[in-house]
């Protein structure tokens, strides 16, 4: 399956998003693509939007995963896209939905690490995610979500690795700051490399934010990579087959020793 990640730099109209995710889903679609991830804030930026925040996620959600349904089946391309949610309070969740070729809604995931760091907290307008990980199945292969912040944590990776993720989508706004693209790149090498599955990331590009969207082999091989253009698709061919011969002579999986309820405390 063509795989491709979207980079482009969201503004505060879901309109002008949609329209922008339609030409980058077209040129990966006409490249092949089957499935095109885009980033964290793909339905609008939270400095850039009109008005109170949360209104304006009331408002635009509902009409944001019906454009990106519209926009897969007018397409055929599977898309996978992050915006915000209403959740029944002044904090909405931070929420990535995937639909499929015909633009049926496969899932949801809210973002369950929020970047309460590096001077920024997230928290004070977005509230954690409720519902879990959260995995789809496209084209024959079951791929898990993951937002911006998340891979800083390996768990959730090992957890959507053993849950059978064979792609990890990651939809993300990463910062600028000094090492913040060799942590970018480094993390997405890693959740690769320690779990033998593909890695599919986009990133915002922006005046605040690196891009650098990338699609990674299980061995952490960056197959498609894009910079700081400020739009742009990088697509590659996703197969089992390198997932198989990568877990035949680094069978970490099979290796691991260590669960959760092998964890002993020394005594002192």
């Amino acid at each position: 399956m063509k795989v491709s990640v979207g980079q482009f730099n969201p503004g505060g109209n879901v309109a002008d998003n949609l329209a922008a995710m339609r030409r980058l889903a077209v040129s990966a679609q006409q490249d092949g693509g089957r499935l095109i991830v885009f980033p964290e804030e793909s339905m609008f930026s939270v400095g850039k939007v009109d008005g109170d925040f949360a209104s304006a996620v009331d408002r635009q959600w509902t009409t944001f995963v019906q454009g990106v349904s519209l926009l897969a089946a007018e397409v055929g391309i599977a898309v996978i896209a992050g915006g915000y949610e209403s959740s029944g309070d002044d904090r909405p969740y931070n929420t990535v939905v995937a639909v499929d070729e015909d633009g049926a809604i496969l899932g949801t995931y809210r973002k369950l690490h929020l970047y309460d760091a590096f001077s920024y907290q997230e928290s004070r307008r977005i509230k954690p995610g409720d519902n879990g990980t959260t995995l789809v199945e496209i084209g024959g292969f079951k791929v898990g979500i993951m937002t911006c912040y998340d891979i800083r944590f390996p768990e959730l990776a090992r957890a959507l690795t053993l849950a059978g993720a064979e792609i990890i989508a990651v939809a993300a706004a990463w910062f600028k700051g000094d090492y913040k693209v060799d942590h970018w790149e480094t993390l997405l090498k890693a959740r690769a490399i320690e779990n033998t599955v593909w890695v599919a990331a986009a990133g915002t590009s922006s005046d605040h934010c690196i891009g650098h969207s990338a699609i990674i082999d299980p061995m952490g091989i960056p197959q498609q990579f894009l910079a700081d253009e400020a739009e742009g698709v990088a697509s590659t061919d996703v197969t089992h087959r390198r997932i198989e011969e990568v877990r035949e002579f680094l069978p970490v999986l099979l290796n691991r020793r260590f669960e959760d309820s092998a964890v002993v405390v020394a005594a002192s």
